[in-house]
């Protein structure tokens, strides 16, 4: 074990020899070598006043490797590497500085074939649909995020808002029909994250992947930022750009399957490496794809590796593991068999994450109800944080494109989640997968008229920020994109000119700004005693009134939402408290497009028991709509212009993002 944490500092400062030692192969071959990406791919080393370039790769089928590229014009007859043991551990020091030259591996497969690949731990790759891997120093880059890091340790993102936006790195702006870089990204997009309120950016996958279509999930180069939008260091300077603004960074991330490019990972070294032996568990039918092998020690290795570079070398803040069902559940089968390699994995594999950083969010894109998903490995856990609930979402989802009419036969669509909603620490997800394929836009799931497909997703997203869980939209959703997801284009910005687009906009920038105001919204997250129905029987009138507390016994919300286009005018609602309410947000309020039925003076709680709560007031309740009410819990409060505070809110966030815009160079 000492050798093992001698082994580990060493390649935490950077101090990689010019040939492997045997703890690390050791290491390597035995799945806990979590820093495999100092031992293997292109190293630039200074020593001794030299400066030479190791190359180091595992192919433990090859009967001969060669490495060919730019600097001996792909011929690699004097470039042969030596084989380091019997498991497939290769290596070479070329005795010059090869940084910025483009490589690949030339295999001699068991029979004979030929195969040229590129490196699988290159931190750096040709722009597509070149597929060589090039030499390059990820040292250097001189990061500003120290305050952010600050900020990490010291707040629980358990009780802390969070509002992510999820988005497509190529398709969110476009710069004259190209895609945008990361630096340009970091321009425009961060500006645009502090004016609505989002906690978080979510990007698709930034692995190098050959088929832009693919969106990063069927990637080649696990450990290489895609050079579509610039170079690693630029995309350092993205996630330290959006650090300095205040914003997390999360990476979507695919360790359960890859996809078959003949320069990837596919069939490495002319036999299954990476991949399962067994055609039924490595085929994945559906996607055209490879599945890891889980249980082999070596993948192990270069996958939590992966994980743990992502976290060192780009100080990423999170990952939103996907397809998480995949993994867990064997291939190719007509019943749900566990695959138990998968389990093992995850579990090393969060236990090793939180160990380099307790404050990372791991997120399981989960479909199933595996168990304990987001509970502690010594607990029997998977070891997650987070996982997205698929179960509301679409419960949601399908409650939300049943005629209004009808919903009153479907009102378990909206109670059940509440039933699970404390089994694990949810995030309530409308992501891509939602609006692509066929599955139209949020806003036309949405019944009814024009106007009335904007209430209902006025509605939808109130009661998104309402429910307990923390959140994730995709982009567009947040001005009511019309159209599915054009991943080869850009989001509609003409929509814009359109005044119900335009108040959407600002309608969820008052509601995330209202959800980030006010605690009883996020501090009890994961904790029964913050949430409370008032009624969650009236099924015929589709309205649902709850409750929403804070730590503090006084701190409360009353959320009433209408899920019809009926109005009411003197509607009985039980409250806790017995002091004024006054509404804090309402979406069917004029300015966000709606038909004004809003609660413009304070609402007077009376001493009559109603609803099962002591107390009761008589409210407006809009139609297609949603009414959050906040006690007014001092003598002699002055009453505040809700509107006005929000405008503070977003005014400054303005002027903070123009100020960051400007200064481009901090």
């Amino acid at each position: 074990m000492y050798g093992h944490h001698l082994a580990l500092e060493r390649m935490r400062y950077g101090l990689i020899a010019a040939n492997p030692t045997d703890l690390e192969v050791y290491l390597f071959h035995e799945g806990s070598l979590y820093q495999s990406y100092e031992l293997f791919g292109a190293h630039v080393i200074h020593e001794g006043g030299t400066v030479s370039t190791r190359f180091c790769v595992w192919a433990p089928h090859a009967r001969d490797v060669r490495l060919v590229g730019s600097f001996n014009d792909w011929d690699g007859t004097n470039f042969r590497l030596q084989k380091v043991n019997d498991e497939g551990v290769w290596t070479i020091v070329v005795p010059e500085n090869l940084e910025g030259h483009l490589y690949k591996y030339e295999i001699v497969a068991p029979d004979g074939r030929v195969l040229f690949k590129a490196d699988p731990y290159a931190f750096y790759s040709e722009l597509r649909p070149h597929t060589a891997s090039i030499v390059y120093d990820l040292k250097g880059y001189q990061w500003n995020d120290q305050s952010w890091q600050r900020k990490k340790r010291r707040k629980r993102i358990y009780d802390q808002p969070m509002v992510i936006y999820e988005l497509h790195f190529g398709s969110w702006k476009k710069k004259e029909g190209r895609f945008s870089t990361y630096r340009e990204m970091a321009d425009e997009l961060i500006p645009y994250v502090l004016e609505h309120g989002f906690t978080h950016v979510e990007l698709l996958p930034l692995i190098e992947h050959p088929l832009d279509r693919s969106w990063g999930y069927q990637g080649t180069g696990y450990y290489a930022a895609t050079s579509r939008y610039g170079t690693p260091h630029d995309f350092m300077y993205f996630v330290d750009r959006c650090h300095q603004a205040g914003i997390g960074v999360i990476l979507d991330w695919v360790p359960g399957h890859f996809c078959k490019d003949a320069h990837g990972l596919y069939m490495f070294d002319g036999a299954p490496t990476y991949e399962y032996a067994n055609e039924k568990d490595r085929e994945n039918y559906v996607w055209g794809t490879a599945n890891f092998d889980l249980g082999k020690p070596e993948v192990r290795s270069f996958l939590i590796s992966n994980a743990l570079f992502w976290l060192k070398y780009y100080h990423i803040d999170g990952f939103r593991v996907d397809a998480v069902a995949n993994m867990l559940y064997w291939p190719n089968n007509d019943r749900l068999y566990e695959n138990l390699y998968a389990v093992e994995f995850l579990r090393k594999l969060n236990e090793a994450v939180f160990a380099y950083d307790p404050n990372v969010l791991m997120i399981a894109e989960d479909s199933t109800d595996w168990p304990k998903v987001t509970a502690p490995t010594y607990e029997g856990g998977l070891g997650f944080n987070y996982k997205w609930n698929m179960g509301w979402m679409n419960d949601m989802l399908k409650y939300m494109e049943t005629p209004p009419y009808e919903r009153r036969h479907v009102h378990n669509q909206v109670t059940f989640s509440l039933l699970y909603a404390y089994s694990e620490n949810f995030i309530l997800p409308f992501s891509h997968d939602e609006v692509v394929h066929g599955k139209q836009s949020l806003l036309n799931k949405m019944p009814g008229s024009y106007e009335e497909k904007f209430a209902q997703l006025r509605l939808l997203y109130g009661y998104m920020m309402a429910h307990p869980g923390k959140k994730l939209l995709f982009m567009g959703n947040e001005f009511a994109q019309f159209d599915e997801w054009k991943f080869e284009g850009e989001l509609d910005w003409m929509l814009f000119d359109f005044e119900l687009h335009r108040k959407m906009n600002e309608y969820m920038k008052q509601l995330i700004a209202c959800y980030k105001r006010y605690k009883p919204f996020y501090e009890l997250d994961h904790d029964p005693q913050g949430f409370e129905w008032i009624d969650v029987h009236n099924a015929e009138q589709s309205i649902f009134s709850f409750i929403r507390r804070g730590k503090k016994e006084d701190d409360v919300l009353v959320i009433v939402c209408n899920f019809t286009n009926q109005a009411y005018d003197d509607y009985k609602v039980g409250v806790p408290l017995l002091t004024p309410y006054r509404e804090v947000l309402n979406s069917d309020a004029a300015e966000f497009g709606g038909s004004g039925h809003v609660n413009g003076k304070r609402l007077s709680a009376l001493s009559e028991p109603f609803h099962g709560k002591p107390y009761h007031v008589r409210m407006t309740i809009p139609p297609f709509g949603i009414s959050i009410l906040r006690p007014v819990q001092k003598r002699g409060e002055r009453k505040q212009n809700e509107e006005e505070v929000h405008r503070h809110v977003i005014g400054r966030r303005a002027r903070k993002s123009a100020s960051l815009a400007d200064d481009k160079h901090r």
